[in-house]
């Protein structure tokens, strides 16, 4: 999935600078789109777990965003999703951050559904593809501490 758009002023903060939660946005619009592409189903998303900001991104930049699966388990999917951030006065164009994704895919009744496999097939899908497993443990590793941290704030929880 490539997704392209110009970096308008509404779009920027006080720097002249893309706004991070905008850039979330689009980076979760394309991983969703790849991720229905793969599966064929509706998704939701069940994490964004490393979004890197690797350069600021201009005002009248053109951003373009390119999102692919990189790995499934039974019913969900981890997209990765590079920002190509473009001046587009002289042409340099330069990553400017990089996400990892997952989406769960649902079927008619909004419940986990099964989803094809991955076939990596460049370089960069075969390295993205035999790193999975390792982000996969830590993102349950941090899901497993979410939990136990959401805990320690659950409403009605009275202190002693």
């Amino acid at each position: 999935m490539v997704k392209t758009r110009l970096i308008f002023p509404k779009d920027t903060n006080r720097h002249g600078t893309l706004f991070g939660g905008e850039l979330m946005r689009d980076i979760d619009d394309v991983a969703a789109i790849a991720a229905m592409r793969h599966s064929r189903r509706q998704v939701v998303t069940a994490s964004i777990d490393s979004i890197d900001f690797l350069r600021p991104i201009a005002q009248n930049d053109a951003i373009t965003l390119e999102a692919f699966v990189t790995w499934t388990g039974t019913t969900s999917m981890e997209v990765f999703v590079k920002v190509i951030a473009e001046d587009m006065l002289s042409g340099e164009r330069e990553v400017a951050a990089t996400a990892f994704a997952t989406f769960v895919a649902l079927d008619d009744a909004m419940c986990p559904a099964p989803v094809p496999p991955v076939y990596p097939e460049t370089e960069e899908e075969c390295l993205l593809y035999d790193g999975a497993p390792e982000r996969v443990a830590e993102r349950k590793r941090r899901k497993e501490k979410s939990r136990a941290f959401a805990r320690l704030f659950e409403i009605g929880r009275r202190d002693g």
